[in-house]
Parts: C-alpha cells; structure tokens; sequence
C-alpha cells in the first residue's frame, strides 16, 4: 500500500507490498454476530480485505485474522481516523502527505 509510512519518518516495509483493498461493501465485522455489543471500531486487512473489529472491541476479529492469516497491516476504517497498523512492526502507519 503506497503513500504510508510509519508515524516517526520511517517506510514500513510490509506497507509497501500490500495494495489497499475495495472499501467493503457492508462496514461490520464479518466475524461478530449481527447486531452483538462490544463493538468500537473496524479495521480493514490491506492484504485481502477482511474487516474486523479493533482490540478495543469485545471480539478483537481484526487481531485474530492477523494471527490467522500472518497479514500484517490493517487500515482503520473510521471516518475520523486516516491511519493504519503494522501488527508486525507493532507501529502506526499515516498517510504521506503531497
């Protein structure tokens, strides 16, 4: 996914081999139950675009597809938030500006 880099001037490399998937179609998690509490916010996988929930929520779906599947970055999906995570470099990741 280009145009990202970690928050402190470095590239993160696992960044620059990932293509930013399709915004999803319908934003839920696809892992909680329909209408379950506990959810926070969502993050979409960069490397296949699986949404699940953030560590902050009860499921914490977005961490266990990291673990799953070994895809390292999720973009998050709140609209007041432009950022995304490196579970491999445990770094946030923002958007390079021009």
């Amino acid at each position: 996914m280009r145009g990202l880099r970690l928050h402190d001037g470095r590239r993160c490399g696992h960044a620059a081999d990932v293509v930013q998937p399709e915004p999803p179609h319908r934003p839920e998690c696809e892992d909680c139950a329909p209408g379950a509490p506990g959810r926070v916010r969502l993050r979409q996988c960069a490397t296949c675009g699986h949404v699940g929930c953030c560590d902050s929520s009860r499921g914490r779906h977005a961490y266990a597809h990291h673990e799953a599947s070994g895809h390292p970055v999720a973009v998050s999906l709140a609209p007041d938030e432009a950022w995304a995570w490196c579970y491999a470099d445990e770094t946030f990741l923002v958007r390079e500006s021009g």
